[in-house]
């Protein structure tokens, strides 16, 4: 390793400028003013334009958090959705048999593991004797007469059960609806 030595230094290598506390030289004074507010002006729009990147990317990374927890809750709904469907043609199978007396009594227990299974799942059984008809949830498959007004428009059997999550209705029950004449 070379020893530094004070002489090895060439004076050209060696920019020196006044300090900014001495006063300038020459009545320079209102040009080197002019200058150092140039500079002022330059350095403060590089630390705006350096503040608006960092917040834009600030706001960047959030919106990316946002979407990434958006993307995992739907994949996950997805997810248990599929889930559902693909078990509800056994448990229907079981709730028929059940509806017949044909069934052993571990089965009966089965099918009802499975409907606290979706309930736990967040599914709501949909389709029950006796509530108003909608359409938006329920699928008409006959029609009943209806005995009184009062029971006009309501469900009088329910042939299927229907499935939803939330607003989001995975099979629509079907159902026989009472019809006042």
């Amino acid at each position: 390793m070379k020893e530094w030595r004070g002489d090895d230094i060439d004076s050209e290598d060696v920019a020196l400028e006044p300090e900014h506390n001495e006063p300038p030289k020459g009545g320079d004074a209102h040009k080197t003013v002019a200058k150092l507010r140039a500079e002022l002006e330059k350095a403060l729009a590089e630390k705006q334009e350096n503040l608006d990147g960092w917040q834009r990317s600030k706001a960047d990374y959030v919106n990316l958090l946002r979407r990434g927890e958006e993307a995992a809750k739907a994949a996950e709904s997805a997810g248990k959705i599929r889930a559902v469907e693909t078990l509800l043609p056994a448990f229907d199978a079981l709730e028929r048999a059940k509806e017949h007396g044909d069934i052993p009594e571990g089965f009966v227990a089965i099918a009802k593991q499975l409907e606290g299974a979706f309930a736990a799942l967040g599914f709501e059984e949909v389709g029950k004797v006796g509530e108003p008809f909608n359409p938006a949830v329920h699928e008409a498959f006959g029609q009943d007469q209806a005995e009184s007004v009062e029971t006009d428009d309501t469900i009088t059997v329910v042939l299927e059960k229907g499935w939803k999550i939330g607003d989001a209705v995975i099979r629509p029950a079907k159902v026989r609806v009472a019809h006042y004449s």
